[in-house]
Parts: structure tokens; sequence; C-alpha cells
């Protein structure tokens, strides 16, 4: 087992990776608050790993309750919240209780919204069982539930725990769950990590081949990077932003879709490629970056284009909504070299308008 550490202050946690850490009843009990525990999880997480991790929380004393809810994108809302919300009342739960997070990115989003708002605040602990989740959404305390008009506009900063990243749960993911979380591997390495751009590169094979030791440096190594970006700017008022690149073109798309048909990281993946691509058209970066970008996001087994539907004023009209909008003003992360990223809001929007509909039409 590997640790890192998310240096917070009082509010820091470790992050544990390695193999069959859901079996560890030490390591898991030493991170509940209490003696009540709720487990939030979808029913194909929980056909898998249910028994294993009720069998590591049974202990004198402990009561624990599990709240399975529908699995997808679609259900990361408010009323999915209150279901949570239902279960923890009827159960009695108090301030002491532990809520524990057991799925992906959208399982862990709802799960912290709802610790960080029943009773103003109890507390939670990630156990993500994909690629995405333990590289990423489980890692840095952002929690949320999506609206209609807007992915992840109702949320709150509120910091598990403890991250337990169990490699042994992706072997079950499907390729299409794991090609998405790798969009937010190659993330880090675009932001500000070339060397890790270059590894993943050379050893994308052995990712794709699901070997443990590719699989447990790629998880350190961008838990590592974002740890330490989320230790410098916890609520993100700067750097933090970085973690975007991709992003606001993905919510985009995913809204457009009404989150049904791509997964986040498909979205991210080809937000990451018009990232690329306006960076190119303002002249920061040259052909043969964006086609190292397209190649490794393509390799992946990720989309490089947005869905064929989708036009120059889909975008617009979403982008108004996105919640890094500031003052009016959209803020894109935008590239000026692989390991390079930054934030502006400093282009023209009509420009970039311009740019989507020789890009797509529209």
């Amino acid at each position: 087992m590997q640790t890192l550490e998310v240096s917070l202050g009082e509010r820091s946690y470790p992050i544990h990776i390695g193999s069959g850490l859901l079996r560890d009843p030490e390591l898991i009990g030493r991170h509940l608050a209490g003696r009540q525990v709720m487990v939030v999880t979808n029913p194909t997480v929980a056909a898998l790993y249910r028994a294993p991790l009720e069998a590591a929380l049974a202990a004198p004393g402990r009561r624990v309750v599990f709240t399975v809810l529908p699995d997808g994108e679609r259900y990361k809302t408010l009323a999915s919240a209150e279901r949570v919300y239902d279960a923890l009342l009827e159960a009695g739960f108090d301030r002491r209780c532990t809520l524990v997070a057991l799925g992906g990115g959208v399982i862990g989003d709802l799960t912290g919204f709802v610790a960080a708002t029943y009773q103003r605040g109890v507390a939670f602990l990630q156990c993500p069982t994909t690629l995405l989740a333990q590289v990423d959404s489980s890692v840095g305390g952002k929690t949320a539930v999506n609206h209609p008009r807007g992915k992840n506009m109702i949320g709150a900063f509120h910091q598990p725990k403890a991250v337990i990243a169990d490699l042994d749960t992706l072997a079950s993911l499907p390729a299409v769950e794991f090609s998405a979380g790798l969009a937010e591997v190659i993330k880090y390495g675009l932001i500000d990590d070339p060397d890790f751009f270059e590894w993943l590169e050379a050893e994308l094979p052995a990712l794709l081949d699901r070997r443990t030791d590719a699989l447990a440096y790629a998880v350190a190594r961008a838990c590592a990077d974002k740890a330490r970006i989320v230790a410098a700017d916890e609520r993100e008022q700067g750097a933090r932003a970085l973690l975007n690149l991709g992003h606001t073109f993905g919510h985009a798309i995913e809204t457009h879709m009404d989150y049904q048909g791509w997964l986040h990281g498909q979205a991210v993946g080809a937000g990451m490629v018009l990232a690329a691509g306006y960076s190119r058209h303002l002249g920061w970066i040259d052909d043969e970056t964006v086609a190292r970008i397209r190649r490794l996001i393509a390799a992946a087994g990720l989309p490089t284009e947005p869905p064929p539907d989708m036009r120059a004023a889909d975008f617009m009209r979403r982008f108004v909504h996105d919640k890094k909008v500031l003052d009016g003003r959209l803020r894109l992360v935008l590239l000026h070299g692989i390991g390079r990223a930054a934030v502006h809001d400093d282009f023209d929007p009509a420009d970039l308008e311009a740019w989507l509909r020789a890009v797509l039409g529209g």
C-alpha cells in the first residue's frame, strides 16, 4: 500500500492506494467517526463489493446501513440526495455518523454533498471504484449534484476523512469506463507534469492491459499531482482551476447530451482536444503539439470530437451556465505547451464562437 497526504492543516487526510484495501477492517475502521455508518452505492458496485466491505465494517456496536441509488450521471440530483437524507433520518443517524461513498464519481460527489449538508456536516470516506474517481473526483473535497441547466451547479467543498483506492476494483471496469478514467490521468500530464505525459505516451499499452505496476504508478502520480494543487488552493481561487482543462467544453457536451450516452471522461477527452485546438488557433502551441495530444487521447479509446449534432451555438449557450464564469466572463484552461496550462479570460468570446463555427459549423 502507498499512502499520500493531502496537506490542508486540520483538514488533512491520507490517500491509500493498493490492492485488497476494501477488505481491510483495520484500515477502514481507523477513519470512521463513530458507530453509525451509511454506505452509499449503486446496484452495479453493490453486486461486486458490498459483501467484502460489509464484512470489513462489521464490528461490535457498529451499525451499518446500505443505501443503493440508481446508476448514472443523470441520477446525480437533489432528488437522489433526498433519498439519502431520508435514509439517514429513518435510521436515526446523528452528527457522529460517517457516510462511505462506494462507487465512481457520481456516488462520490453525491455522497460528499449529503455529508456536507446533513446536520450541517458529517464525516465521510471515499472508496472510489473507478479509475476516474481514484485519480480525480475522490480527491480534493469537491462535492455536488447537477442541475438540468448545468453540471455540478449545486455543491460544497467538504473534505473526506480519507480516500481508500483499492486497485482491485479496476479489474471489473468495462473498457469504456476505464478509458473515461484515462482522460483525467492524461489531464495531469497536460496541465503541469510533462514527464508524466511522456510516460503515458510510452506506457499506455501497459495501462490498457491493466498491469498492476502501471496502474499503481499512474494512480499514485495523478493523486500526487492533484494533492499538491489542492493543498495550494483548496477552494479554487487560483491554481486549482487548472484542473478544469477540457471540462468547460466537456460539461457543455454532458449537458447537451442530458447526461446520457457520454461518460464524463469521454466528454473531457473531447474537451481537451477542443482546448488544444483553440490554443493552437490563438498561436500558443503548434500543430505537432495538438497532434500529440489527439493521438494519446485517441489511443486511450476516447472521442476526439464532440457529438456530431453539437454545433457552436450549442456550446456558447451552455457556457453561460458554466460555474467557471466570473463577473460575466467565461474562463477557459488553455495550453501554452505540454505541461504548461493557464486559466484565461482574456480571449474574445466572439472569436471563440467564430472558431467553433469554423470547426463544427452552426
